[in-house]
């Protein structure tokens, strides 16, 4: 019998959203001004679902493919670039708009800014996306990645020339190792997309890299005479990419937001126990935290991230693996019609779910309470290709967590 999805609706008291400033539009658009100056540049992809949309009864789905970001596979490199960037510039007293690619990966630069080095925690996309922009302008990386981390994504990182361990701690714990080493190291600096209290600066960065591939699917989906979703799934591990698409939205459309739901993997699921909880605090999942959904296995919110999503969030779901490997499956072998999309583990959470809600009638209440109908617009957000592509083959090919 399959582990049931949890949900709870957001019954949060709110705050008073000061938050929700670090997504202005403004803000996204100089991160993705910074972006397009880099020669990697291309907007992703942004798979029309058709034939997924008719089965479920709904008027659209759209999938933003992330698997094409930067030859990265992944969305990640989006926010650690952007940040590292911002604090470049903060030190030597510049805007943001002087620095482009092609000033940051010369020689003025360098020998006006000297080295730094970048120290951060990560499952994977995240560390590698640090230490190739770090590689690119000619920085030091130093990458932790809790245990139970692929080879297959270490030597991604290592092949971008960091310095990288797998260790023997959870997320959470690699994020202090990273944090206590760079205070102890001559110019170095945590490059963390979680935030704490006294690290908040670089986390905001963080999130309004992410705002690029937001509004890219905002732009997208006009193209597509769809002037605004109706609602937007995304995925949360300390919900920072949460935070920054749901903050994105809401400033778009601050008269009639979509509806927005948070989507967490079981085994660390503290965004979710919070919205549970309703009383707007802050809940910390401990232990292994063992889900296939490595990108999502981070048990500590960031704050920042958790006072958007409490005012802005309608829905928090906890889902087991076996919800990401539906969405998996679904996307590599779509409807006929459908574009293939190569989604991992952390990255085909949203379908899964998406199809759970339509499709079991266990889930008709998340369903009712969401509003999804033959005229719903659904914008999902795959986050990731085959980070790791032994576990995608077992998933995709070899039927890794049945769901039937």
């Amino acid at each position: 019998m399959l582990q049931p999805i949890k949900w709870a609706e957001n019954i949060m008291p709110k705050s008073d959203d000061s938050q929700l400033a670090i997504m202005a539009l403004e803000n996204v658009k100089t991160a993705a001004t910074f972006h397009k100056s880099f020669p990697q540049y291309a907007v992703t992809p942004l798979a029309k679902l058709d034939g997924m949309a008719q089965r479920l009864g709904l008027g659209g789905v759209y999938v933003k493919d992330e698997s094409y970001r930067f030859g990265l596979n992944a969305f990640k490199v989006l926010g650690g670039s952007f940040a590292m960037a911002r604090y470049i510039a903060q030190e030597m007293g510049k805007d943001i708009s002087e620095l482009t690619y092609e000033y940051l990966t010369g020689e003025t630069f360098r020998a006006d800014f000297g080295q730094a080095t970048f120290f951060t925690a990560t499952d994977g996309n995240h560390g590698r996306g640090v230490a190739w922009a770090a590689n690119k302008l000619g920085q030091k990386s130093v990458v932790h990645m809790p245990k139970g981390s692929t080879t297959q994504r270490f030597d991604n990182i290592a092949a971008e020339g960091a310095e990288v361990t797998i260790e023997e701690l959870n997320y959470d714990d690699c994020v202090r190792l990273a944090a206590a080493e760079a205070a102890q190291t001559e110019h170095g600096v945590v490059i963390q997309d979680t935030a704490w209290a006294g690290y908040e600066e670089i986390p905001a960065w963080i999130m309004e890299g992410y705002g690029t591939m937001a509004a890219e699917a905002a732009e997208q989906l006009r193209s597509l005479s769809v002037n605004r979703p109706t609602h937007v799934f995304i995925q949360a591990g300390v919900g920072s990419l949460a935070g920054a698409v749901i903050g994105y939205f809401a400033n778009l459309f601050p008269n009639d937001p979509p509806k927005f739901v948070v989507v967490e993997a079981r085994a660390a699921d503290c965004l979710y126990q919070g919205a549970a909880a309703g009383d707007g605090e802050i809940r910390i999942v401990e232990g292994d935290l063992a889900t296939m959904m490595a990108g999502l296995a981070c048990g500590e919110p960031n704050i920042l991230s958790w006072d958007i999503l409490r005012n802005h969030a309608d829905a928090f779901v906890s889902c087991p693996d076996w919800v990401s490997a539906s969405g998996m499956r679904r996307l590599a072998a779509p409807i006929q019609g459908d574009p293939i999309v190569k989604s991992g583990e952390s990255g085909a959470v949203g379908m899964g779910l998406l199809c759970a809600i339509m499709e079991d009638e266990a889930y008709v209440g998340l369903r009712e309470k969401l509003g999804l109908d033959r005229f719903s617009q659904v914008l999902l957000f795959s986050t990731e290709g085959d980070t790791d592509p032994e576990k995608y083959a077992r998933v995709v090919w070899g039927g890794e967590y049945p769901t039937v």
